[in-house]
């Protein structure tokens, strides 16, 4: 294991992001070598991790991930870096209304498992030596969570960082102020309705990502906040491919695995676990038209915004005759959420306009019609498959906003039973027609049981 911090909030919104970023590409251009995870089922935010690193992030996710499986993420990031930096989620104590196999998803929860240190970033605007208070509530309110030191963002003019650091001085001496990041126009990331948009859609990330570390270099003390680091308290399994808790049985040998805009949406830890087990993975692009390797036994469309890009999509002959013919052969060909929807027949965008998707599984989809769908889900499959055997099951995610306007369960079966994190009957999810299956729901890791 490599040493290690968490980067934590009391909630969202003040901050914890941007820093995170400048402070992954300040070590990076210092040469120090960091990597970082992201607490919690998160897509967006690991690509700007991986842009500023310069390495993979992975996912850490205590509700979904029993204290091994996150022991092997934790190894594989230590084999990738020096500098461990995590990214927590929401407010540091929120997470998910019960437990799951190693936790309730908290930011707490992860740093109470590994022992890791959390800086503690507090919006500092609209408020002056109260934010004081503020730490020690946080820093007493659970005594297996350590918080090591705080860092003020939004800090205004004058002498509003004093007097933080004198409230701070005079109340918490043992818990030291790293910084005080004044507020910053250049630094906002633009979003949309699933989150922040998509680091390879920013308009200029690399500059982004200098500003953000060059704010950091100013104005943190990153010797001493690097100093803060420890080394986690979880051993990870001898054998990584026998480790508990893979995302998902490989689908075949050779996997075609859409990529690009239209389906960002894909766990690397998937990836890692695929390859660790001897799989050939080969990306293509959808929304250039290119069809899956006609030699792949399998094909996986992650999930992402394809709502956004419906009529190129549909317009993608070659792409759509691709999986007509992979299916046609037998192929497995699975799609999560985005790319559950660009299996079934239709798919009508925010405009209410409908577009002819790939028609493999009797499903159309509404953009138009929105509403939120989010929460942790066990996912049991009904049938015998290529995601594996009736009754394996998978912790999972849900989060979108399309409506379903037609799901034929006389045409095709339902894929999954689900649960929701109360342990409360949530309803079948998903259909299955042949080799072709798909979900709303994102798969973090097997559940205990025959998967």
């Amino acid at each position: 294991m490599i040493p290690g911090l968490i980067i934590a909030a009391p909630s969202s919104g003040g901050g914890k992001t941007t820093l995170t970023l400048g402070l992954l590409r300040a070590l990076a251009r210092r040469g120090a070598a960091p990597v970082s995870a992201k607490v919690g089922p998160d897509y967006i935010d690991p690509a700007f991790h991986a842009a500023a690193s310069g390495a993979p992030c992975l996912n850490l996710d205590t509700w979904a991930m029993a204290p091994a499986r996150i022991a092997t993420q934790l190894d594989r990031q230590a084999r990738r870096g020096r500098l461990l930096v995590v990214e927590g989620v929401m407010g540091l104590f929120d997470g998910a209304p019960a437990d799951g196999v190693g936790g309730d998803g908290s930011t707490a929860s992860l740093a109470a498992l590994t022992g890791l240190p959390v800086v503690l970033v507090v919006d500092a605007s609209g408020q002056a030596a109260s934010a004081a208070a503020v730490v020690r509530g946080f820093a007493s309110h659970r005594p297996d969570v350590s918080v090591a030191a705080v860092v003020f963002t939004k800090v205004g003019p004058g002498r509003h960082a004093d007097i933080l650091r004198k409230a701070m001085a005079d109340s918490l001496p043992h818990i030291p102020v790293l910084g005080c990041l004044p507020r910053l126009k250049d630094l906002g990331l633009p979003s949309r309705h699933l989150g922040l948009v998509q680091a390879l859609e920013h308009p200029d990330l690399r500059a982004f990502l200098d500003t953000a570390a060059d704010a950091v270099e100013a104005h943190l003390d990153l010797d001493a906040l690097t100093a803060l680091a420890r080394h986690a308290a979880l051993t990870p399994p001898a054998v990584e491919a026998t480790a508990p808790g893979h995302v998902m049985p490989p689908l075949g040998a050779r996997i075609a695995v859409a990529r690009d805009a239209a389906f960002a949406f894909s766990y690397p830890a998937l990836l890692d676990d695929w390859y660790a087990r001897g799989v050939t993975v080969t990306p293509f692009s959808p929304l250039a038209d290119e069809a899956p390797d006609g030699m792949v036994d399998a094909i996986y469309l992650p999930g992402g915004y394809p709502e956004l890009h419906a009529g190129r999509l549909a317009a993608n002959r070659r792409f759509l005759k691709g999986l007509e013919n992979a299916a046609a052969r037998g192929a497995a060909i699975f799609g999560e959420c985005g790319g559950y929807m660009v299996l079934g027949e239709t798919l009508t965008d925010a405009a209410g306009i409908r577009h002819r998707m790939a028609g493999l599984l009797p499903l159309e989809t509404s953009f138009a019609a929105r509403r939120l769908h989010l929460g942790y889900r066990v996912a049991t499959l009904r049938d015998d498959g290529p995601l594996g055997p009736s009754g394996a099951s998978f912790q999972g995610h849900e989060f979108h906003y399309a409506t379903v306007l037609s799901e034929d369960t006389a045409r095709a079966a339902p894929l999954f039973e689900t649960r929701d994190a109360l342990d409360a009957e949530h309803g079948s999810q998903g259909l299955r027609r042949g080799s072709v299956m798909g979900s709303f729901v994102h798969l973090i890791a097997s559940a205990p049981g025959p998967a």
